[in-house]
């Protein structure tokens, strides 16, 4: 009887809880919503319901497509490199070599560092004239009057998208070198007294034991690389022109910069439902990999 009183009264307990996941996530997004068909601009109380003319504006104007192609294109790099050399420094780690503590404590490192730190450091190791890249370069004579990398149009985005994948390099390596000690002996040594190489052990052996880890890992840069804001912010500020425009710093510049939130709020609503349609095809398309794994 006690216990039966005690799992009703234990409600109670997520009241407060509750009470702050409504008011701080539920209540902000529906008046997201309610924004993005006004033409609010931030400041003013009184504003003007118009429909689907924000909409209609992001459509035929070229930010919305400049910054879907660059958040695409960040997100599928982040997530293709960031998780093939984040497995080799697994594997790599995992072997039985000297030190291997310290390499793996040095490889984590840079995720203990925030954005900002990371990004002030990165845009120092960029720079042109008495960058770090610049300064070992005119070590060995290359001449780098044209090396730009922040300062390029076709290279800027790809610049910002490499700081992404060392700052979380480690954390991928952690995840994949976790999946790794699952990994049993028993079968590693089955497969090479059958005559299997260390490619087809990877292939064969590793991979698919290793499916949980890669779905953790394909998800959470996914997520990483559709929000991306904060080194297109620090490092660039949306530039050159609008090469690392994302979706997200797109809706920053649109509401703070242009007092636009009517509009800015339409754009967080299209990106939103991208975020969540692309996740959850990713997460859906993973896991039926896992299962058949």
């Amino acid at each position: 009887m006690n216990s039966t009183v005690m799992k009703k009264t234990m409600y109670f307990f997520a009241i407060p809880a509750l009470i702050f996941y409504l008011i701080f996530w539920i209540f902000p997004i529906l008046r997201l919503f309610q924004y993005s068909i006004t033409d609010y601009n931030g400041f003013a109380q009184a504003y003007n319901y118009i429909g689907l003319d924000n909409y209609k504006a992001l459509f035929k104007g070229d930010t919305l497509g400049i910054s879907v192609k660059n958040t695409l294109i960040y997100t599928l790099v982040t997530v293709v490199l960031g998780n093939i050399i984040g497995l080799a420094l697994a594997l790599l780690l995992n072997m039985k070599i000297r030190g291997k503590g310290i390499y793996r404590s040095l490889s984590y490192i840079p995720t203990l560092f925030s954005a900002i730190v990371v990004g002030f450091i990165w845009s120092y190791v960029y720079m042109p004239d008495y960058g770090m890249i610049s300064t070992f370069l005119d070590k060995f004579g290359v001449n780098d009057d044209n090396l730009n990398f922040l300062g390029s149009y076709s290279s800027a985005l790809y610049a910002i998208i490499f700081v992404e994948i060392w700052k979380n390099i480690g954390t991928t390596m952690i995840i994949f070198l976790a999946g790794l000690q699952t990994v049993p002996n028993d079968l590693l040594e089955a497969g090479k007294m059958d005559g299997c190489g260390p490619w087809r052990l990877l292939q064969h052996v590793k991979l698919p034991l290793l499916a949980t880890a890669i779905t953790i890992n394909v998800t959470l840069s996914l997520i990483n690389g559709l929000k991306a804001f904060d080194f297109p912010f620090i490092m660039t500020n949306g530039g050159p022109g609008t090469s690392t425009n994302t979706l997200i710093y797109s809706i920053y510049k649109m509401a703070f910069t242009e007092q636009l939130f009517g509009k800015a709020s339409a754009l967080g609503v299209i990106s939103f439902a991208l975020i969540i349609v692309l996740t959850a095809a990713f997460v859906i398309r993973m896991n039926k990999r896992e299962v058949s794994a």
